[in-house]
């Protein structure tokens, strides 16, 4: 898995949980399988090589109950530390951004590529606060990382009917188990 630049990660919509598949580009080889528990008080997530669940890749997990700004750490099948990310609350007002510290790195930010669907979409989950029936607005956005002016990682949501990014890994020394974790956690973070 360590050799993948790119993957493609589906959300899959249940009642009680969000599950997401994880292939892939063409979306043709399961390489792992995650489910996110709806109104957890603290996240917890395990990918698994696949659906039946058998072999454990990693897991994050956040370090705070009920954060607004989520520090969550990753760690692999054994215990061992991947790394972990955490949403700026602060930077965050006007766009989105998130810190990704891989354990044997340098850190890196990852920001929303477009500041005007930033805004764009405060303002729709005003709207729907204010109004009294829901706009459905699709928003598509795209964060990069980058390490020091230099590109570690892209997860751009793709357009459709479900929740699916693809997702680019520019550094070959990211471990991929922290790009999947992060990939997975921007899905279920930015959504609320």
């Amino acid at each position: 898995m360590q050799q993948l630049s790119e993957f493609l990660v589906t959300q899959k919509i249940t009642p009680m949980v969000n599950r997401y598949l994880v292939t892939t580009p063409e979306g043709g080889t399961v390489l792992a399988f995650a489910e996110q528990k709806r109104l957890a008080l603290k996240e917890r997530v395990t990918l698994w090589r696949g659906e039946d669940r058998t072999e454990e890749i990693c897991t994050y997990r956040a370090r705070k109950v009920m954060d607004l700004g989520p520090t969550c750490d990753v760690t692999g099948r054994d215990g061992e530390a991947i790394g972990s990310f955490r949403k700026d609350v602060r930077s965050s007002l006007l766009r989105s951004t998130w810190q990704l510290a891989p354990e044997d790195g340098l850190p890196a930010v990852g920001t929303e590529r477009s500041g005007g669907v930033a805004i764009a979409r405060r303002i729709g989950k005003v709207a729907d606060v204010a109004l009294p029936f829901t706009v459905p607005l699709p928003f598509v956005f795209h964060f990069d990382f980058v390490r020091q002016d230099r590109p570690v990682l892209s997860v751009e949501r793709l357009w459709g009917v479900r929740d699916r990014y693809r997702v680019q890994i520019h550094d070959p020394a990211l471990d991929r188990r922290l790009a999947l974790a992060l990939s997975v956690a921007l899905d279920a973070f930015q959504s609320r």
